[in-house]
């Protein structure tokens, strides 16, 4: 593998990071606030498919591999949708399901368009990030894994969240 997949691999990785790290500090701050959290039990199972994505890449990918830059560019835009969609929930950005209820639902940001902005720009990274490797296998794979996770989690947001829309 290219020392460039390497580093691209690791960036991804330390940018995972840091997103746990802010939306820990977010949900710790929720919940102090009365916040709950919903659907808790598929949660380890996000992060396992998450670093199951990673390692797959990394352990797959050949050594001479090449980096198709259409995917990849398209990789990178998804990492501007995805600071916009934190940006624009702000202190209410979690990788879990926290509900505060009196906190207004965002209507705003990508919100304005898409009820789930965040989870089909993960659809869209775990798809195009293993084929920027040239690993269609990993890519369908891991999105048919995702979209199964993800009717899951959806199910469980859009409950948590129907008492607040209806007001």
């Amino acid at each position: 593998m290219t020392v460039a997949i390497y580093i691209i691999l690791g960036l991804v990785a330390l940018q995972r990071l840091a997103e746990v790290a802010y939306a820990e500090r977010n949900t710790r701050a929720l919940l102090a606030r009365g916040a709950r959290e919903i659907g808790r039990g598929h949660y380890p199972l996000i992060v396992l498919l998450h670093a199951a994505w990673l390692a797959a890449i990394a352990l797959f990918v050949p050594a001479d591999a090449h980096i198709a830059w259409l995917p990849l560019g398209l990789f990178v835009l998804l990492q501007a949708a995805r600071v916009w969609v934190i940006a624009t929930l702000g202190p209410y950005w979690t990788t879990r399901i926290i509900t505060l209820d009196e906190a207004p639902l965002v209507r705003r940001g990508p919100y304005r368009f898409v009820r789930h902005p965040n989870y089909l720009i993960v659809a869209g990274e775990i798809l195009f990030l293993p084929l920027a490797f040239g690993e269609i296998g990993i890519a369908i794979l891991f999105t048919l894994l995702n979209a199964a996770m993800l009717a899951w989690r959806i199910r469980s947001e859009d409950a948590a969240l129907r008492p607040r829309r209806a007001s």
